[in-house]
């Protein structure tokens, strides 16, 4: 055995997204559902959303003639599941071609996904297509909504550390637009106008390449289980999202006990570059002023929010894949939130 853990870096990641946009299909479509007083409200959040883009693995326009949701249809559950069984592993293996390795090096498969349920899993249906040995060990991740990428990360991290020869394929997948729901009320309708589809996938090893991970945190904020919800009901999967949720994040943030947990006692200032989950805009504007960073601090983060919305787990990977693009490896602290209300991340660097 190792006298002492090898270092676990990420050493590369390729994302993926669908080739429907439905964004502006969603905002003309929800706004004439609510009441008179309230479209100009929903109009000015969606302008103000900072997404441009949401992209959705229905063939056609979700919401637009022959869609899935056509004239307010509530398709039940085992409807949106038996569309997740087929698209899920499609768009996860789309993002796992991004990636240049061989499946015979791949030891571990860890897959996070938490708008669907199949079995056997996405994850059994991956290895099978990619061809990795029956012989890899796999885990699956479900339901634990926009941090599953850090508890998927997280992960690998201490296989590799327990085994220095181990190399995992992490993947995360999200068809958020199965679970569209024809609501009339202004506040879930915004909640969905954040959510998108999205696949992306990791290699985690040994190998001194890409981004050094090091220890991780979580923190659950307190009194604060209501204000995040997704629950399972006989026409899809139900959010709640309350409108508290930034506020409570950012003076969570502003207090020098999370802040400690963030950075493991050092300065704020001395962190150069933050991979926060792009949930929304007020989300990443809670960060930004709850942490004092810096304007540009969070552009990354921005720049996956416009180009494809929230996509539950996948879009802390797709933050972090624009970041190595660029050649950036820390020093950093990446950071996600959801049901709890809880914080989970890790902290990375440049590898030496």
């Amino acid at each position: 055995m190792d006298a002492d853990p090898p270092i676990v870096c990420v050493n590369a990641i390729a994302t993926a997204t669908p080739a429907r946009d439905i964004h502006q299909a969603f905002v003309d479509w929800a706004e004439p559902r609510l009441p008179t007083r309230e479209r100009a409200l929903f109009r000015r959040m969606a302008a103000r959303s900072d997404i441009l883009h949401r992209w959705s693995v229905h063939t056609d326009s979700p919401v637009g003639r022959g869609g899935f949701y056509e004239n307010g249809a509530q398709p039940p559950t085992s409807k949106r599941m038996a569309l997740y069984a087929s698209a899920a592993p499609q768009l996860a293996l789309d993002a796992i071609s991004g990636l240049d390795f061989d499946p015979a090096t791949i030891t571990h498969l860890v897959v996070a996904s938490c708008t669907g349920f199949v079995a056997p899993g996405v994850d059994q249906i991956i290895a099978a297509r990619i061809g990795l040995s029956t012989s890899v060990e796999r885990l699956l991740i479900g339901f634990m909504g926009c941090y599953a990428a850090v508890t998927a990360l997280r992960a690998a991290r201490h296989i590799v550390r327990s085994d220095r020869r181990a190399r995992v394929l992490v993947v995360t997948v999200e068809l958020s637009t199965l679970h569209l729901a024809a609501e009339d009320r202004i506040e879930p309708l915004l909640a969905m106008l954040q959510f998108g589809d999205g696949a992306a996938a990791a290699l985690v090893s040994a190998a001194p390449t890409g981004l050094a991970m090091g220890d991780s945190f979580a923190a659950t904020l307190p009194d604060s289980e209501g204000l995040i919800g997704w629950t399972i009901g006989d026409q899809g999967f139900l959010m709640h999202l309350s409108g508290e949720v930034p506020g409570r994040i950012g003076a969570a943030l502003g207090t020098p006990a999370m802040r400690a947990t963030l950075t493991n006692g050092t300065d704020v200032a001395a962190i150069a570059h933050w991979a926060v989950h792009a949930g929304g805009r007020s989300i990443l504007d809670a960060v930004e002023h709850g942490l004092g960073l810096a304007s540009h601090s969070l552009e990354d983060s921005r720049a996956v929010l416009r180009a494809c919305g929230n996509m539950s787990s996948a879009t802390l990977m797709f933050v972090l894949a624009r970041m190595l693009d660029h050649g950036v490896t820390g020093p950093g602290v990446a950071l996600a939130f959801g049901p709890g209300l809880a914080a989970e991340g890790f902290r990375f660097g440049p590898v030496h």
